[in-house]
């Protein structure tokens, strides 16, 4: 028996740790601290991503799909053995960035992720091998295992052409393209879609042909917009711009698709999984147009230019697309309990330090000033995010505390 109650905590508690680590790096624009900066942004990304999301999808998905495997022992070996290497991470990246024994973790998590896959790929009951949500899911492995390839590839740059090479940021960027747009997005669409199947709703197979072909199409060539910055070739910017169109059209099959099961989706999922979703909903639309926009020059180059253009986006896509819906089917499954109070400051948190972000951004673009103590406000508003998340977290274990 696994306890995935559990598990959820333990990917809270990394939540929490990201949140806090996420203060301190604002604060460091605030006040002299005495630490690396650059490490901590490092532990501060690797826990987001490898501890938080990760943890989290991989335990939505074993609990989805399985769950009935009768393979409890082995799921918990990998559910250790990746904490080690998250633990690890989080322990070394904060004392020496990227180095021996940082590596050595994080390499090793790549070997847990895969054999995640391979556990996933192998037991899936035969009842989901023919499901359309499995068919999105194991997609979504298949980018997990894609995105690998950067990290693999920056030990031999590191080596040859070393860190400013144009090949090492490209890598950096080709790791994060698949993680997001391709296993963390599309393995939430397959849990989307696990939930409406399991509703007996089922969809034109041909539509569902169509959209998946888009989104795969889009996957692979909206990579191409994350070497814009290097200011490449005309050729590429035309497959950038191919890949961020054919997104649009994918999700606008896919908006036709559930457009007829919104008030099902409503009623099934409850009041506050579905606000949380159709957050995410919306945000996905400015997700489009940014990527969109970012395959013309201008724009491209001004994206490089403006740090906090790219950190606005990032952090649009992780906290208001894949955290806000991962949260709402983990509310929808039982997994965890959405106190009203964490949801409204997880929101305010978010919103309020989008906005100073994007205006900073802004204004550099237009040439004004940024207001009097504008670090100092974005690094309190940025506070009440860990108080939201400490929120979650502590009513969570005491739950789990009490049904065990």
């Amino acid at each position: 028996m696994v306890d995935l109650k559990k598990h959820i905590s333990i990917a809270l508690a990394y939540f929490l740790i990201v949140a806090l680590m996420g203060v301190l790096l604002r604060f460091f624009f605030v006040t002299p601290i005495q630490l690396n900066y650059k490490f901590i942004l490092h532990a501060h990304s690797h826990t987001a991503l490898l501890g938080w999301i990760y943890l989290g999808l991989t335990t939505l998905i074993y609990k989805l799909f399985l769950s009935e495997t009768q393979k409890p022992k082995q799921y918990k070996r990998i559910f250790y053995f990746t904490n080690v290497c998250i633990l690890g991470m989080l322990v070394t990246f904060p004392i020496q960035g990227y180095a021996l024994f940082s590596i050595i973790f994080s390499t090793l998590f790549l070997f847990a992720s895969y054999w995640f896959a391979w556990f996933a790929m192998k037991y899936i009951p035969k009842k989901f091998k023919n499901r359309f949500s499995w068919k999105l899911l194991k997609t979504a492995l298949f980018y997990l295992i894609i995105s690998s390839i950067g990290p693999w590839a920056l030990g031999g740059i590191m080596a040859t052409l070393g860190p400013e090479s144009i090949w090492y940021k490209s890598s950096i960027y080709f790791y994060l393209h698949f993680q997001y747009n391709g296993w963390f997005i599309i393995a939430l669409l397959g849990i989307l879609i696990y939930i409406l199947e399991e509703k007996g709703i089922q969809f034109h197979s041909e539509k569902l042909k169509s959209f998946y072909l888009l989104l795969n199409f889009a996957v692979l060539f909206t990579v191409f917009l994350s070497l814009l910055w290097s200011k490449p070739p005309k050729m590429v910017y035309i497959l950038g711009l191919a890949g961020a169109v054919a997104q649009f059209l994918a999700f606008y099959e896919l908006y036709f698709l559930l457009k007829a099961q919104v008030a099902e989706l409503k009623i099934t999922l409850g009041i506050r999984a579905f606000f949380l979703l159709k957050i995410a909903g919306i945000l996905m639309v400015f997700k489009f147009m940014m990527q969109l926009v970012s395959a013309f020059p201008y724009f491209a180059d001004l994206a490089y230019e403006l740090k906090d253009f790219v950190i606005g986006y990032l952090h649009l896509v992780f906290l208001g697309i894949v955290i806000t819906a991962m949260l709402a089917f983990m509310k929808y499954f039982k997994l965890i309990t959405l106190p009203r109070s964490f949801l409204w400051l997880f929101l305010l948190a978010f919103a309020s330090t989008e906005l100073l972000v994007f205006y900073k951004a802004f204004a550099f673009w237009s040439g004004l000033p940024l207001f009097q103590h504008y670090y100092v406000c974005l690094a309190v508003l940025s506070c009440v995010l860990p108080v939201a998340v400490g929120i979650l977290f502590f009513k969570n274990i005491k739950s789990s505390y009490l049904t065990a």
